[in-house]
């Protein structure tokens, strides 16, 4: 059975993710903030407040997997990659990621959905990894795509922004798609 409360470091060449420590925090906050990461989200019309409880409480969860992304190369938070809605009767999770503004365009974010896919699966032995990706975000879709999602299907009208209507792509990878 996969092990969710173990939180390890996953080092790559340009990130490492990590357990959310306290310094964390005030960065998750402004990134939340973020207008485009929230935007390609989701999450625009929600009202995040305060989350310092929220991760806070992130390393004593044993259901869910919520890593802080970290450039390597200054140490600085710059988002997080999550494996959450685990399913233990068919081995399967939901994946997401969210990389603020320091982080995007240097394939910290790539690099960070390899490590924690390939954690899944090499680690946890997941069966199936999921996530759902807005259709006005076509450099996180071919981000995933890079490194094996598959299109399973589309969400039509998912999500209302700004008047319109927009869909989501529903995308997973299995174990046997990942290459050792």
């Amino acid at each position: 059975m996969p092990d969710f409360a173990v939180k390890p470091t996953l080092t790559g060449e340009r990130v490492v993710l990590r357990p959310f420590i306290a310094d964390d925090i005030p960065v998750m906050q402004a990134l939340l903030d973020d207008p485009e990461l929230r935007l390609l989200t989701g999450s625009a019309d929600l009202t995040f407040g305060d989350v310092t409880e929220w991760y806070a409480t992130r390393n004593e969860q044993t259901d869910r997997l919520d890593l802080a992304v970290t450039d390597r190369q200054t140490g600085e938070c710059v988002g997080e990659a999550v494996l959450n809605e685990w399913s233990p009767a068919n081995l399967s999770c939901s994946f997401r990621i969210a990389i603020g503004p320091a982080g995007r365009g240097r394939g910290l974010g790539t690099e960070a959905v390899r490590l924690i896919v390939g954690y899944g699966f090499e680690q946890l032995g997941l069966h199936r990894i999921s996530l759902e990706v807005y259709a006005f975000n076509p450099r996180a879709r071919h981000v995933y795509e890079k490194i094996g999602f598959v299109e399973e299907g589309v969400l039509r009208d998912a999500l209302r922004h700004n008047g319109e209507w927009i869909d989501a792509a529903v995308m997973s990878i299995l174990a046997s798609d990942w290459p050792a």
